[in-house]
């Protein structure tokens, strides 16, 4: 008779015969492609008896390269995210509170306090709010967002159906400015797709991904976090808001079960993830425990130490409205990195305690100041905080005494382009000097790809991407300079004399009068413009017109215009005595 096996520990699934099998020192059993990846996180103990091991299964140089995401060395896997959608000029707002992205007030526990009397732990309620729907919608932020899915077994049939449909919920709501990254995790996770910009093709990408999802076998929630957090962090481009949304109805099978043995629920996030006071931080999880069998407490840990929300989602069939209310917080963003200073006005008034929940805060050791970190707000959001303060007896010669003055700051969520551009400038500038040092010494294939990556990213930017006359022209510039350095013959002939040319016209900004006869500046040139030079004013553009005996820019423009004009009406004549 043969005897009955037991089920892998991990996935929970048959270990049948064929299969690639790994039998530890405490006679487990475990498919080999379960137990690898958690050896690959550094576990040594058996996941059923917390038996340490001394023999672990091998794995392949390309398992162990996988095993730290996060790693700063590590080259990024995910750089082919799309371009973000350049931003629009924000519309000009006319009442008062509605142009403040954030109004603080503070509200005092008593209206007067008598002037022989001191307080301790006198309460001031302070209050934010942020702006509202209607000014938020004008320059709403633009949203990367990715979404984490558990496709383990325990998915299948009705739940993964469930969760499908309201994904096709999420992709029809983002605008064509958001970004959106598949991933899937089971016994591993993977990218469904890339970052993708919600066009009508990109949502039909991303739906025919969503509705490929199957369900397979064991729950692997932290390795869905670090390829959520590789996605956001090999980015090219970055738009103003990011988040991920998880979704598990299930415990992991990898981190969980050795808790107590080295590890603990926050190895379920990736460090890139950690928030700092709403600073810094990649970017905010929100979770959602599906069904009752999910592990709160993990999907709570992992939410509360990235500055996220965990949603409970007991009625299954209503995942597409708790999707529905995160996203729509998400696309109404109004400020970022919103954080509320205190300062005690008269001597003697001092801040005791802030009760400030979840957000982080601080005092100072003298009492005089303090502050909250407030991070994020929704259009309309609001935060309070109480504020304990020792009110002293007033001095004889005050009329009253003045507590505290409150201040914020905070981040608009709306890029600037200008300063893209700028940013887009130096770097190719950067390069540039790059790219010349490298032919100095010789190495002219590793000059001409610098400067080829960096005119691919000119035109892969914001302001590339938009059409920017500088743009347009600084990746001519660059397919030029790639050219007169491809071998040492060219960069002596002229090569060295235009990069030193271009590095003096950028170092300054400052037009120089460098002329350009290379075959590959009329390939690389965009056809449907007129060539500008960079930095060139009207008065140099007038000189140069008059050297070659042109007209000058504006008079060419408003011969054209008429000139334009009277054939037209010539022809109408033509017509009207044909008639």
């Amino acid at each position: 008779m043969e005897r009955e096996t037991d089920p892998c520990a991990i996935c929970l699934g048959e270990i049948a015969g064929g299969q690639a099998i790994f039998t530890a020192e405490c006679s487990h059993t475990f498919h080999n492609r379960c137990i690898a990846r958690n050896v690959a996180h550094g576990r040594r103990v058996c996941p059923l008896c917390n038996a340490r091991w001394s023999d672990v299964p091998a794995l392949s140089s390309s398992s162990a390269a996988a095993v730290e995401p996060d790693d700063d060395d590590e080259p990024p896997l995910y750089a082919d995210d799309d371009p973000v959608e350049p931003a629009g000029e924000q519309a000009a707002a006319t009442d008062g509170d509605a142009a403040a992205g954030l109004v603080v007030k503070a509200h005092c526990e008593y209206p007067a306090v008598a002037r022989g009397a001191s307080r301790d732990k006198f309460a001031v309620l302070v209050h934010a709010k942020a702006a509202g729907a209607a000014a938020a919608a004008a320059s709403r932020a633009p949203l990367d967002l990715v979404t984490v899915l558990d496709v383990s077994g325990s998915m299948a049939g009705r739940k993964l159906a469930l969760v499908k449909k309201a994904m096709g919920f999420v992709i029809d709501n983002l605008g064509p400015a958001d970004r959106l990254c598949v991933v899937s995790f089971s016994t591993e996770a993977s990218r469904r797709t890339r970052l993708l910009r919600m066009s009508e093709v990109g949502k039909a990408t991303a739906k025919r991904a969503v509705e490929s999802l199957v369900d397979d076998s064991a729950t692997n929630i932290g390795d869905g976090l670090r390829v959520a957090g590789r996605v956001l962090g090999d980015r090219r481009h970055k738009n103003a808001v990011s988040s991920v949304i998880l979704l598990s109805d299930g415990k992991d099978s990898y981190v969980v079960p050795r808790r107590g043995n080295g590890m603990s629920y926050m190895d379920l996030v990736p460090p890139s993830f950690a928030s700092s006071g709403g600073r810094g931080q990649l970017a905010p999880i929100h979770t959602f425990g599906f069904g009752a069998d999910h592990d709160a407490a993990a999907m709570n840990t992992i939410a509360e130490s990235t500055g996220g929300t965990f949603s409970f989602v007991e009625n299954e069939a209503a995942i597409q409205d708790s999707f529905a209310q995160c996203i729509g917080g998400l696309l109404s963003v109004a400020v970022q990195d919103a954080r509320i200073a205190v300062a005690c006005s008269s001597p003697g008034v001092l801040v005791r305690e802030i009760k400030s929940g979840r957000y982080e805060s601080r005092v100072d050791a003298d009492g005089r100041a303090a502050s909250v970190e407030v991070g994020e707000l929704y259009a309309d959001e609001e935060r309070r905080f109480l504020l304990f303060i020792n009110v002293p007896i007033a001095e004889a010669t005050e009329d009253a005494t003045q507590l505290i003055k409150l201040s914020c700051t905070y981040r608009d969520t709306e890029v600037s382009m200008e300063v893209e551009r700028e940013r887009v400038r130096v770097e190719a500038t950067e390069d540039i000097a790059i790219a010349r040092a490298a032919a100095e010494r010789g190495d002219h294939a590793e000059a001409a790809r610098t400067l080829q990556l960096r005119r691919e990213a000119v035109e892969a930017s914001a302001p590339g991407f938009a059409g920017d006359v500088m743009c347009d022209e600084l990746a001519d510039d660059l397919c030029e300079l790639e050219e007169e350095v491809e071998d040492a013959p060219r960069y002596e002939r002229a090569g060295r004399a235009r990069m030193l040319a271009g590095m003096s016209s950028h170092g300054l900004q400052r037009a120089s009068g460098t002329t350009y006869n290379s075959s590959r500046r009329k390939q690389c040139a965009r056809k449907e413009r007129a060539k500008e030079r960079l930095y060139a004013t009207p008065a140099m553009g007038m000189m140069v017109s008059k050297s070659r005996d042109e007209p000058p820019p504006a008079a060419q423009r408003q011969q054209k215009g008429p000139g334009r004009g009277g054939d037209e009406q010539s022809e109408k004549k033509k017509k009207k005595s044909g008639d």
